[in-house]
């Protein structure tokens, strides 16, 4: 009962929490956006796929420079994607369908289009003139310092009326907040607390390691060219020249952390997630989920493209090694990288990886987030040139494609738009995802679609799988082997992540009893040992 109680109070503990890239989600008004509508109307869906919870990404008053992580107005629902009523109406049916409701807020920085920037723009003696980060040429004109943007080029840029360079760690659009001035963080704080009043459940915090930058402003020492790779730094990207030492992750955020969870405490039942990319982000994860800071940190370490049983059991232990009591959220996918069947399963990848990779991120320590297609098994589309809309696609073409392939429409039918909407979709929708669509998709028992829900009903009912601690076996690749444990009970993990069948000894001195789990191919457990199937998953109970 006690267990209960517990899990009831900390919801987010071992949560799957289901990712909306709303613009991508359903068009329920004919301007081939998603919008909030689209959601609601889709809500029976999602609670149908056995999740606990939906992360919304940015639905705020934008430019859509970014595609909404510019906000203009934190406190608005931006017309493309419907009224404050319509989320109010989103709220009340999540709820009332037992779903938890998350949604993205993005403080390290604003739009440029956001009343803030106006008046602090426009001279240096106005009331917000030090609520971005603004700083003085060097002699010769050039910027301040030599920090880049992560969509490439120089960090700073010029505001004639100021006479001064404003830093942005993203798009020229984006401007930097300054969190050493106080107003600022009342002021973002008071903007968290409009959305906890309106009853949402937990927001996730983006960049949230980008909010404080080194007031001394101190250059960043260069990185060695055998080191300038991971997440999406490409060597063609000069962000991955540098070690980020001075533009982000700095020590005076902690506090702010702490602030926050004195905020969120006073909501019960309310949690934070936090994004984070740092030099070092399992260490970064495991300092800012320690003590009354973040409840769960979510990192880009299963963004990659190494997909090996070696790789992700060093990540997971590494973290392991660090976090203590802290809390993990695993991803696999999300809007800003390759979709995983395509980064993991290369060209042609088999329905049964994706039940794999559902069931492998979902039996990690951790909570985590799906990305909305994850359960139809959607690989990353191919948007050609012409079509794009990402700026960060557009600039580095073609080596790097940038983030459409991941944000293309949801494929609710076989149809021409898919379902999605009824005029010509943002992002085009390609042949493959339509033969995947969710209708098609529901009457095959067999579909990823169906065995995502069996999994997940499967799931819930694993406390071990849920809250339970991990440990890690060793074996050869491409076997993932570990167990979880929680209050006295042991589950046994054996994963064959390769596109062959595998046999292998057990661990010594384990009795193992298997259990039935559906969703993935089952692997066996033999007199001999183990026995599995390409991309097949075996679970079993340690009795001994």
């Amino acid at each position: 009962m006690a267990d209960s109680i517990h899990i009831v109070a900390d919801w987010w503990r071992g949560a799957v929490i289901y990712q909306i890239y709303p613009r991508s989600f359903l068009d329920t008004n004919g301007d081939g956006v998603g919008d909030l509508p689209g959601i609601v109307e889709r809500l029976d869906y999602i609670a149908s796929l056995g999740v606990d919870a939906i992360w919304i990404s940015p639905f705020f008053k934008s430019p859509m420079a970014d595609f909404g992580y510019d906000i203009a107005d934190y406190r608005e629902v931006d017309p493309l994607f419907g009224t404050m009523a319509d989320f109010d109406r989103l709220l009340e049916k999540a709820h009332a369908l037992g779903l938890k409701v998350m949604i993205d807020q993005v403080l390290s920085h604003t739009s440029i289009a956001h009343e803030w920037f106006g008046e602090s723009s426009s001279d240096a003696a106005n009331g917000k003139a030090d609520w971005y980060v603004w700083a003085d040429a060097r002699a010769d004109g050039t910027p301040p310092n030599n920090w880049l943007s992560i969509f490439g080029g120089v960090a700073w840029r010029w505001e004639p009326r100021r006479r001064q360079y404003y830093l942005h760690n993203f798009l020229a659009a984006q401007p930097d907040l300054n969190f050493h001035q106080p107003a600022v963080r009342s002021a973002v704080l008071d903007n968290v607390r409009f959305w906890l009043d309106k009853g949402v459940d937990a927001v996730r915090l983006d960049a949230i390691n980008f909010c404080f930058h080194d007031a001394q402003l101190r250059d960043n020492p260069p990185k060695p060219v055998e080191q300038r790779t991971g997440r999406g730094f490409s060597p063609d990207n000069p962000y991955a020249f540098q070690y980020h030492y001075y533009n982000n992750t700095q020590p005076e955020n902690l506090g702010f952390l702490e602030d926050l969870r004195k905020l969120t405490d006073r909501y019960p039942g309310v949690a934070m997630l936090g994004e984070i990319s740092s030099e070092d982000s399992l260490a970064t994860m495991a300092e800012y989920t320690r003590g009354k800071r973040l409840h769960m940190g979510y990192s880009f370490e299963l963004l990659t493209d190494d997909f090996s049983a070696g790789y992700i059991r060093q990540t997971v232990a590494a973290l392991e090694a660090k976090i203590g009591a802290g809390w993990p959220c695993w991803a696999i996918s999300n809007h800003d990288v390759e979709r995983v069947m395509s980064r993991w399963g290369g060209n042609q990848p088999s329905g049964d990886l994706a039940k794999l990779l559902t069931a492998l991120v979902c039996s990690l320590r951790g909570s985590v987030c799906l990305y909305q297609g994850e359960e139809l098994g959607l690989t990353e589309a191919d948007v050609p040139y012409q079509e794009l809309r990402d700026p960060y696609g557009i600039a580095f073409w073609p080596n790097f494609k940038g983030r459409d392939g991941c944000r293309t429409p949801m494929p609710w039918t076989d149809a021409e738009r898919a379902g999605f909407s009824s005029a010509r979709p943002w992002l085009p929708i390609p042949a493959e995802h339509r033969a995947r669509a969710a209708a098609t998709q529901e009457s095959d028992p067999a579909s990823v679609l169906n065995g995502f829900r069996s999994f997940m009903r499967w799931r819930a009912r694993q406390a071990a799988l849920r809250l339970g601690d991990i440990h890690f076996f060793d074996a050869a690749e491409p076997l993932l082997i570990f167990s979880r444990s929680h209050q006295g009970e042991s589950l046994f993990v054996a994963m064959n992540l390769g596109a062959e069948p595998v046999t292998a000894a057990l661990p010594a001195n384990l009795k193992l009893q298997p259990i039935e789990c559906p969703g993935p191919v089952s692997g066996h457990l033999q007199q001999a040992g183990l026995s599995l199937p390409a991309y097949a998953a075996l679970y079993a109970r340690i009795t001994a």
